[in-house]
């Protein structure tokens, strides 16, 4: 019995169009993502690495191709169905961070279960909330602002905010480029930790040290994929 992917993209492009010109931004894409991957995406500036993802993450859509999630063809859904399966199945993790600083750590994390229906109680919430910031080691600073905390601190609230609704899949855009090197690893060990406890990982990043803590390796030049590289357990062995 063949396994079924969590996402599958067959011959996505992307074109974006203006009047006296045409920009590719991605051509012929094919892959698939499985429960338990840790993918990443690499490429140089403008290759098409967060197109490919925003596309991934239901955030844009392709010009040509077909997209299924969880055996869903994406086009056929509306917005709101669209909407709801990012809520659901799709967590995000932003270079940016992108928290915000007039609320605390705690509702920070709790905002995208707000939005969830049936509305879940507050007791659900709070369990959800801080079993997913006990995973990022953050839970004693549940009633911080996010500009009282460090880039890393803040890195890790927003992983948690990714993770508390139990997502099918992490979507990573840079996870580690507002940060030191430093945090930059310790935010790198805290993915890869993760992924060994079972969750499924997709990464974009310029950062080569760090396309190669993932198992499933993608690298992209003006929008087409040349190569993917698969490390199994012997590969990975040697490596250490």
């Amino acid at each position: 019995m063949n396994k079924q992917a969590l996402i599958e993209l067959k011959n996505i492009s992307k074109v974006y169009s203006k009047i006296d010109m045409e920009t590719h931004a991605l051509r012929d894409i094919n892959m698939a993502i499985y429960e338990g991957d840790y993918v990443s995406i690499s490429g140089p500036s403008g290759c098409g690495k967060s197109t490919l993802l925003s596309i991934l993450g239901l955030l844009d859509t392709p010009t040509t191709g077909s997209y299924l999630i969880k055996d869903e063809q994406v086009a056929n859904l509306t917005a709101d169905d669209r909407a709801e399966i990012r809520n659901l199945h799709i967590g995000f993790i932003f270079q940016a961070f992108n928290l915000i600083d007039e609320i605390s750590v705690y509702d920070n994390v709790a905002l995208p279960l707000k939005y969830r229906e049936p509305k879940l109680s507050a007791k659900e919430v709070n369990k959800q909330v801080m079993e997913s910031l006990e995973k990022v080691e953050m839970q004693h600073r549940c009633s911080h602002k996010p500009n009282q905390l460090s880039g890393g601190q803040q890195q890790r609230i927003a992983i948690a905010r990714a993770l508390v609704g139990k997502p099918s899949i992490l979507l990573v855009d840079e996870p580690t480029g507002n940060l030191d090197s430093k945090n930059g690893d310790l935010v790198m060990a805290l993915l890869d930790n993760l992924n060994k406890a079972g969750t499924t990982i997709c990464m974009v990043t310029h950062d080569p040290r760090y396309a190669d803590h993932a198992s499933i390796k993608l690298n992209l030049l003006d929008g087409v994929i040349l190569d993917d590289i698969t490390l199994n357990d012997s590969t990975l062995q040697e490596a250490v």
